[in-house]
C-alpha cells in the first residue's frame, strides 16, 4: 500500500507506526516515482503475496488483516486519507 501513496502520505503514515515495524515499512523503500500507477486487486494482491514465495496463501486474508490493525491504531482521520487515495476495488479491503 505504500507505494500507492503520495510521498507525504507515506511518510505521515510512517511516522505513526511503531518503531519495529518502521523499520520493516521503510526497509528497501525509494520515494522516486511514488505513487506507482494503480493496479487492479488482483495483480495488487500477487504483488503482496511475491516477495513471500510461500504459495498456497490466503493473501487476501492477510491484506484485510493487516488493514484492520491499522484501522484499530490509526487515527480515523489518516485512515480516511489512505483510503481515498486508493482505487474502489482496494479500498474494499479494509473494514
Amino acid at each position: 500500500m505504500r507505494d500507492r501513496l503520495t510521498v507525504e502520505e507515506a511518510v505521515q503514515l510512517g511516522a505513526q507506526l511503531p518503531m519495529l515495524i518502521r523499520g520493516f515499512y521503510y526497509e528497501g523503500w525509494s520515494p522516486a516515482g511514488k505513487p506507482v500507477k494503480e493496479v487492479g486487486r488482483a495483480a495488487f494482491l500477487k504483488q503482496v503475496e511475491e516477495p513471500f514465495r510461500m504459495g498456497a496463501l490466503d493473501t487476501e486474508s492477510i491484506v484485510r488483516a493487516v488493514f484492520k490493525v491499522l484501522a484499530k491504531h490509526l487515527a480515523p482521520g489518516t485512515i480516511a486519507s489512505l483510503k481515498g487515495q486508493l482505487s474502489p476495488a482496494l479500498r474494499d479491503l479494509w473494514p
